[in-house]
């Protein structure tokens, strides 16, 4: 499968007539509908089946995610086709790489879907409920992606995958950031990427309008088609920043560089499209509001096994 990006319209958009909105709401219910089906097709036919194929574990693990990489493909493509969104994707190419731990922000449900859908062998880590979803549990147990069940062991298994080699996937805000709130991290992120990762490329994800957030049910669709569009900046080295300090501190410093980081292009994305900056509030789990003094610091080391998912 091909790295590819959907280039956006090239006219501006405008508010949908009641006819494009009554579609548009229907292929979005459609999209759910389909994505459970698919999730059932791939338990029970597809992911049988490709467990009758030689092959070692790694080789079976990599046939099952390649498997749910090409579904997701699909899938993005059905709410292209359809009408629901647009998107773009800039730099996908840039991803899947040995070792390489994925950062994104989280503006909506879909983020997963976009990623995983362009990385042909992702790993991530997954909200414990989808471990127990009949439409689900069985391609995330097949998949072997990591459960965020909130265990200490959790940081661990993430790093151990990025030292086997692995892309993994994260979320660090831990759920889906509020409209027009700029994103606050948890640290457990910059934890597992100083345990393990060989490269940190961190991919900004801007949703407008708004959809598919924390506080919006699927049925409230906005009044005109959405856009996605995905960019892949640059790398970062998790070596610079543990090269001379603990992992409490370092940990703390990369997680600061990330929210810096993510402001910063998060509000030049907005200043190209003229949308309003989204705005940064305090919060007891945001290390850019605290004094890096060292007793706070291995305050946040205890407190970086705060689970954190894709799927929230």
């Amino acid at each position: 499968m091909e790295n590819t990006s959907m280039d956006m319209a090239s006219h501006p958009l405008k508010r949908s007539s009641g006819a494009n909105y009554l579609w548009r709401l229907l292929a979005t219910g459609a999209s759910f509908v389909l994505f459970g089906l698919g999730g059932l097709v791939l338990r029970l036919f597809i992911l049988p089946l490709l467990g009758l194929l030689p092959g070692d574990a790694a080789t079976r693990r990599r046939r099952v995610r390649n498997a749910i990489s090409r579904a997701f493909y699909l899938h993005v493509q059905f709410m292209y086709r359809s009408g629901v969104l647009e998107f773009e994707f800039q730099g996908a190419e840039r991803l899947g790489r040995p070792g390489q731990m994925i950062i994104a922000n989280h503006p909506s449900l879909i983020d997963v879907v976009f990623l995983i859908a362009h990385i042909r062998d992702a790993n991530c880590i997954v909200k414990q409920s989808l471990w127990r979803n009949p439409f689900t549990r069985g391609p995330v147990r097949s998949a072997q992606y990591i459960s965020n069940n909130g265990s200490p062991d959790m940081l661990e298994e993430a790093a151990d995958a990025l030292r086997e080699g692995q892309t993994l996937i994260v979320f660090p805000e831990g759920t889906r950031t509020a409209p027009n709130r700029a994103p606050v991290f948890h640290r457990g992120a910059a934890a597992i990427a100083l345990r393990g990762a060989r490269v940190i490329t961190p991919v900004f994800i801007t949703v407008r309008p708004t959809t598919l957030t924390k506080a919006e049910p699927w049925y409230r669709i906005p009044e005109r088609r959405v856009r996605v569009t995905l960019r892949v900046g640059p790398d970062i080295a998790p070596e610079t920043f543990h090269a001379t300090a603990p992992l409490p501190i370092a940990s703390r410093r990369l997680n600061e560089h990330l929210q810096h980081v993510y402001r910063d292009a998060l509000q030049l994305a907005n200043a190209e499209h003229g949308w309003p900056n989204a705005e940064h509030l305090p919060s007891a789990n945001d290390p850019l509001q605290t004094s890096p003094d060292l007793g706070l610091a291995g305050r946040m080391e205890k407190r970086q096994d705060r689970p954190f998912s894709v799927y929230e």
